[in-house]
């Protein structure tokens, strides 16, 4: 991703940057476009800086740049009136095992990635509103309330879309890992 300086203070040329690689992700799960999803990271951080200065000293900065994401995607949605795509975020393999030295057999990592495929795909499977509120809760890990701040909504409303979101997984990865288990693959129960 690109971005140009155009005689910024150094001051205000680090300001969110440390939520780049976040929105970005965001955006492309939003786009599924990644010039798309790039233009959109680009005119939220012009958005952000813009009015900056009316950001109170106590708010939330990531939750902020969150929302104005959302808030830009969903102008053009309207503009363009079509649905919204979204995409899968690649998962990050635990590299924690490998520092302990508990390296992972073959057999191991095929299943773990298997898992990961499954999971993305039973993703794939729930609504936006489930996908996205799955998406900013497990991947951007932001808390109920900056999730209820980004989607406009109660916090109570992110709860239980959260819950049945994650009920609507369940239900679609007990059956995949039953027979997977079943085949011997995994010793999942």
């Amino acid at each position: 991703m690109m971005f140009q300086k155009v005689g910024l203070s150094s001051k205000t040329e680090a300001f969110g940057l440390e939520y780049i690689d976040a929105l970005y992700g965001y955006a492309l799960m939003l786009t599924r476009n990644r010039s798309d999803a790039e233009d959109l990271v680009q005119e939220t951080y012009v958005r952000a800086l813009d009015a900056k200065d009316r950001l109170r000293e106590d708010s939330n900065v990531k939750g902020w740049f969150f929302t104005i994401l959302r808030n830009l995607w969903l102008n053009q949605l309207r503009k363009r009136k079509s649905e919204p795509h979204l995409v899968e975020i690649d998962g990050q393999e635990g590299g924690a095992d490998y520092l302990s030295g508990n390296t992972p057999s073959s057999d191991e990592i095929l299943v773990a990635k298997e898992d990961v495929e499954q999971v993305r795909f039973a993703i794939r499977q729930l609504s936006p509103e489930f996908q996205e509120v799955i998406h900013l809760r497990e991947f951007e890990e932001l808390s109920y309330q900056q999730i209820a701040i980004v989607l406009s909504c109660p916090t109570g409303t992110v709860m239980s879309r959260l819950g049945r979101a994650r009920a609507k997984l369940r239900a679609l990865l007990t059956p995949t890992w039953s027979q997977t288990a079943s085949s011997g693959k995994d010793s999942r129960s």
